[in-house]
């Protein structure tokens, strides 16, 4: 009798998948975001793990407690380096790729307002101290 006869008593209707599929709560961060970020918690635990052992070696007297230490500086630096790396390339990505600007209906309404009377009237024949500052000059 091998496993397999054991389990032929077992009823079929009620076998279930062992998993169900649901959906994402978030959306997957795109891939360049995604490596950055995978390559500083890589990098941030590796610091981790050199702070202990410099901090270790310091409280034992070892001669290694200098390198370590050094090294421990060296990766700090390094882990800075790799967690603005994941926030620059967000903000580049998203500058290419993501969010797609568009004017609220409130701008809307204040520049179909401007076109109406700009349509009525010149912009030449208002005197300029109505019309506000020029662009770009100080206020």
């Amino acid at each position: 009798m091998d496993a397999m006869d054991k389990d032929r008593d077992i009823p079929a209707h009620g076998a279930r998948p062992l998993w169900t599929e649901e959906p994402a709560r978030r959306r997957r961060l795109p891939d360049p975001v995604r490596a950055a970020a995978v390559r500083a918690v890589i990098i941030v635990a590796v610091t981790l793990v050199l702070t202990m052992v410099a901090m270790l070696c310091t409280l034992a007297g070892s001669w290694s407690a200098l390198p370590a230490v050094l090294a421990t500086v060296a990766s700090v630096v390094v882990a800075t380096w790799g967690v603005l790396d994941v926030w620059v390339t967000r903000q580049v990505w998203r500058q290419r790729y993501g969010v797609v600007s568009r004017p609220s209906s409130t701008a809307r309404e204040v520049r179909r307002q401007r076109r109406r009377a700009g349509e009525s009237e010149p912009v030449t024949s208002r005197p300029a101290a109505e019309r506000g500052p020029a662009r770009g000059a100080a206020a």
